[in-house]
């Protein structure tokens, strides 16, 4: 529910921050040339249709700034002041890109008096935005709603800060549960936070409750306990951050967040975990699942009836499969085994010579063909074009307990196709080497790399040797 919130609330600033921008593009307009000095021969230089056409680059291309400084990025512990400098740091790269545009194509005649005026009436109105949105949160959280939970682990001098922080500044809209420790008493209290178990029960807690984070606060001494502590979280699929007890050991790296000073380290960067990133990777995902069924849907056709027509059964198979925060949904395929019971489909992957293969069931496999029906997974928004591909129930209850970091693939949504598959880890291969190649897709996302891996995928082809 908390991602849910925040996906709605980055949303709500993408489109409030598109409306200012071009709001303030039209006031800057009139200002310069109906009220300042009234230059309407100026004006006519250039006409106004020609002034406004410009907003179709505009919005988008201050949008994209917004989120380069990391305006749609969570970080409720950041100050209006400092929310402030970012605004005018993205106001000033435009302006600046915008007269370099100007310069580049020669127009001489594009009012440089108007981009001030813009400049100054963006960064009020989306400042006054930003605050008015502040107070709604604050509003908001007051009633209890967009909190985000948390357990600490470890009582120590930076637990102590982090409380008194959090207690400090309610509009971050955090909630502290407890705090687990083994050598402070059960019920000792700081400032109403009590220690209420041991650390040992840290994987009772994770399954007895819906936390949103799990924060570790052990003292320098405690720190070979940390390989553990994080593997028992990540196997939950909970995010996880380490306060480090001595913040003098610990540089600033991209990897922390600063809570008035004191320095957060998020044990693993999930760039997906940025609402806007998740935004874009979404639209590409629709955008490219709407043209994969128009232009394969002669294929898809083909596949069907050849499937109906050579075996008994239906000719979509629909498996379950485990997707984003460890949510089941029903994978589509096309059938390409004879039907079975379910106690026969939990045998195992498929090996080679499997009897349960069809003839044109063996076909559809080698060609990837029988993946084509996921494309309406991905447009319901149950996958995604690129990601890791999803297992089903009885293999991830497997792995998580023999595989270290398994889970960590269910912070994203499963994919069509992959890292680990252009690399050639696809059907009956090493699952540790595809998780290791999953998990480096997972810290390292970016736009270019699901190109990469679709332009990869492309070249290498949809014939897959491993597919029995």
């Amino acid at each position: 529910m908390i991602k849910d919130n925040q996906v709605h609330l980055n949303r709500a600033h993408v489109v409030v921050d598109g409306l200012i921008v071009a709001g303030s593009y039209v006031a800057s307009y009139f200002v310069r040339f109906g009220l300042l000095w009234g230059d309407r021969d100026h004006a006519e230089h250039l006409p106004m249709l020609t002034y406004f056409s410009v907003l179709y680059f505009l919005v988008p291309a201050y949008l994209f700034l917004y989120y380069m400084v990391q305006l749609y990025t969570s970080r409720r512990a950041l100050r209006l002041w400092d929310e402030f400098m970012d605004i005018v740091k993205a106001n000033i790269m435009g302006i600046l890109s915008f007269l370099v545009i100007l310069y580049m194509i020669h127009q001489n005649n594009f009012s440089r008096g108007m981009i001030v005026i813009f400049f100054f009436i963006n960064v009020l109105l989306t400042t006054v935005s930003r605050g008015f949105l502040r107070k709604f949160l604050r509003y908001i959280r007051k009633k209890g709603y967009n909190m985000k939970h948390i357990l600490l682990v470890g009582y120590s001098r930076a637990a102590e800060g982090y409380i008194s922080r959090i207690l400090d500044n309610p509009q971050w809209g955090y909630e502290i549960a407890g705090v687990l420790d083994d050598f402070v008493p059960i019920d000792t209290s700081y400032h109403g936070i009590k220690v209420v178990g041991k650390i040992e029960q840290l994987s009772e807690y994770l399954e007895n409750n819906n936390y949103d984070e799990i924060t570790i606060t052990l003292p320098l001494d405690d720190y070979d306990r940390l390989e553990e502590l994080v593997a028992q979280c990540e196997k939950s699929g909970v995010h996880t951050k380490f306060i480090p007890d001595y913040s003098s050991l610990f540089p600033s790296n991209p990897y922390t967040e600063d809570v008035q000073g004191l320095p957060v380290i998020n044990i693993r960067y999930v760039p997906l975990s940025n609402s806007f990133n998740r935004m874009a990777k979404r639209a590409v995902d629709i955008v490219g699942s709407l043209f994969a069924i128009i232009l394969f849907s002669p294929v898809m056709l083909i596949a069907a009836i050849a499937v109906k027509t050579t075996s008994k059964g239906p000719i979509i198979y629909k498996q379950e499969r485990i997707g984003l925060n460890g949510v089941p949904f029903k994978m589509y395929k096309f059938r390409t085994m004879k039907v079975q019971s379910e106690a026969e489909e939990k045998k195992g992957w498929t090996t080679k010579g499997d009897p349960r293969v069809t003839n044109v069931g063996a076909f559809l496999r080698k060609t990837s063909i029988d993946e084509m029906p996921q494309f309406f997974n991905i447009l319901f928004g149950q996958m995604s074009i690129v990601g890791p591909r999803p297992e089903r129930p009885q293999f991830v209850e497997k792995f998580k307990e023999q595989i270290p970091r398994y889970m960590v693939k269910h912070q994203v949504r499963p994919g069509l196709t992959g890292w680990a598959q252009i690399n050639g880890y696809r059907g009956d291969t090493s699952i540790r080497k595809r998780i290791d190649y999953d998990i480096y897709y997972i810290e390292n996302w970016s736009m270019s790399f699901d190109i990469k891996i679709m332009l990869g995928t492309i070249r290498y082809g949809f014939i897959n040797k491993n597919a029995y």
